[in-house]
């Protein structure tokens, strides 16, 4: 399926970087458009490995610029809550399940009884 091969190019991106030497200025014309990029040359760069050891990404590959941030441990800043004190469901495989939500790192379980009355 589309979502399968989607999730092996996500877990195969490779992190890259973008040289400044790649990025050629045009050259200079007499005319009132001299300062614009042709369309066909706008994004005419070469992305390279972030790890020199790496080959360089083909045009199928998918690659990022930045690691993306942790979203287990809190970042006030980025606004990231994160995990811990966190209420979680033992018993699903879910985004709310304690094993995905605790990022692996295994969790607490606690019960809580709790007494009402009933009128």
């Amino acid at each position: 399926s589309v979502g399968d091969a989607l999730k092996d190019r996500f877990d195969g991106a490779s992190r890259v970087m973008v040289s400044n030497a790649d990025l050629e200025t045009p050259a200079i014309r007499n005319d009132p458009a001299s300062h614009r990029v042709p369309r066909r040359d706008r994004y005419r760069f070469q992305l390279r490995p972030h790890n020199p050891d790496h080959k360089s990404p083909g045009a199928k590959d998918l690659v990022y610029l930045e690691s993306s941030p942790g979203f287990c441990e809190k970042n006030p800043r980025l606004g990231i809550p994160g995990t811990h004190g966190r209420t979680c469901n033992d018993t699903s495989i879910g985004v709310d399940g304690c094993d995905l939500m605790c990022c692996g790192r295994g969790y607490r379980t606690e019960t809580m009884f709790v007494k009402e009355r009933c009128n």
